[in-house]
């Protein structure tokens, strides 16, 4: 599960077999929340992540926004492409 940020005691990450809507996972002490990035910026799910942390967890996605897109793509791109083609798997 690879890590975007650590900042302020908070940890943006996304998990390797992540799906769309394209999202983070934000985590602290307190507990883990899901937000997707596309097409909006948008609380999918919050676990015990106080209201004053995830605030500032959606202000640090709100100005990495476009990197956190980035580093998404880039790593599902890679995982996808390490993958055989599905005809290479099953051949008659």
């Amino acid at each position: 599960m690879p890590t975007i940020l650590e900042i302020f005691g908070l940890r943006f990450f996304f998990y390797a077999n992540e799906y769309l809507p394209i999202h983070v996972h934000l985590q602290n002490a307190d507990g883990k929340a899901k937000i997707a990035l596309e097409p909006d910026i948008e609380l999918i799910d919050n676990n015990g992540i106080k209201p004053k942390d995830l605030k500032r967890g959606m202000s640090v996605i709100e100005q990495y926004r476009d990197e956190f897109v980035e580093k998404w793509k880039q790593f599902h791109l890679t995982m996808t492409m390490k993958l055989p083609a599905f005809s290479d798997v099953f051949r008659n």
